[in-house]
């Protein structure tokens, strides 16, 4: 038996069951699950993906949503772009009037790389296309023996062809399914080769290689960044402010960044508060891909003046700030904040 025969043989007795986006010919629900499995793991994916169909069942409904609805669903699975991106797809879809049915033209909407339109393409509508997202890199680099960093554009080119070559003529659905389930859970960082079913031709495990390929990223130091974020509360409500997209959370509400060495009167100018006092509050630490992003948080009672409405700032209550689309660390500081006695009262 050839590679992809062994593996659809496999995946027929050993494959992942039961996981909510699997058993459809949904583009839609299979978009959205390969959308939400990047770089996220699938524990963590479930719920996400059952709130999302629960509140957008369908693109259409996605599509008339509003970017901070979308965002506040979205909060806390992390890179937010994914977020934003699926958003401005769905309206782009939308306007098509269907789905895009081939690899070709999924590749064409916001956000979507051509592994992930092939998978969407294969478990939809069949079409015969190879995948190649991280898991399925490890898999046919160890297997044939393809040394290097996946992310090199040399080794990606190679595995792209190999994918490629790799392609059975029927029963694209299962075979695809397979290198995920595959990666996911045999040829992992420490491989399980004796529940693999390729394992005999596997170049890597038989030169011993296996915790060699593929190789790592290369390492480099994680840059630092400092920022101060106001924390301005009165009256039980605190300030947030929409960040910019794109960027680092971009359409999301954080906490305001200040000049350390003028925040009262950045306060008094952008958002006509002034500043009754002032507390230092413990530094937090957030990791990103490309670097570290160190927090200042300074936690300000101010009174507020009457101001114009503004669609890049809100005062909101302490409670509601859980249920919007905020990063993170704003929840981290917010249930910080509630054990402060001083604030809560």
């Amino acid at each position: 038996m050839v590679f992809a025969e062994k593996l659809i043989v496999w995946q027929k007795q050993h494959g992942r069951r039961g996981l909510p986006w699997q058993g459809t010919r949904d583009p839609y629900r299979i978009w959205l699950s390969e959308v939400m499995l990047q770089q996220t793991q699938v524990s963590a994916v479930i719920p996400y993906y059952e709130r999302f169909l629960h509140r957008f069942p369908t693109v259409e409904a996605l599509a008339a949503a509003s970017e901070d609805e979308v965002l506040q669903l979205w909060s806390g699975l992390g890179y937010y772009a994914r977020g934003r991106n699926l958003h401005a797809a769905a309206k782009a879809i939308s306007q098509l009037g269907s789905f895009p049915r081939t690899a070709a033209d999924i590749e064409t909407l916001p956000g979507i790389g051509k592994s992930t339109a092939a998978a969407i393409a294969a478990f939809a509508f069949g079409e015969r296309a190879a995948i190649l997202d991280g898991n399925v890199k490890r898999v046919l680099a160890r297997h044939f023996g393809i040394a290097g960093w996946p992310g090199e554009k040399a080794v990606q080119d190679t595995l792209w062809k190999r994918a490629n070559r790799l392609l059975p003529k029927t029963d694209i659905e299962t075979y695809t399914q397979a290198l995920m389930d595959l990666g996911a859970t045999v040829c992992v960082r420490t491989p399980k080769c004796d529940a693999c079913p390729v394992s005999r031709g596997c170049v890597a495990r038989k030169t011993d290689r296996t915790s060699a390929i593929p190789a790592p990223r290369p390492r480099k130091a994680l840059p630092q960044k400092a920022v101060t974020w106001l924390l301005l509360h009165d009256r039980g409500q605190i300030l947030l402010e929409k960040r910019p997209a794109p960027g680092i959370w971009g359409g999301l509400w954080s906490f305001p960044e200040a000049p350390p060495k003028d925040v009262n009167g950045h306060c008094r100018r952008s958002f006509g508060c002034e500043v009754r006092s002032r507390k230092t509050l413990e530094t937090l630490e957030h990791g990103f891909t490309h670097f570290r992003l160190r927090i200042h948080p300074l936690l300000c009672q101010v009174t507020r003046k009457p101001e114009a409405q503004s669609t890049r700032s809100l005062w909101i209550d302490v409670q509601d700030v859980f249920e919007a689309a905020v990063p993170t660390p704003v929840r981290t500081l917010v249930r910080r904040l509630n054990g402060i006695r001083r604030f809560s009262r």
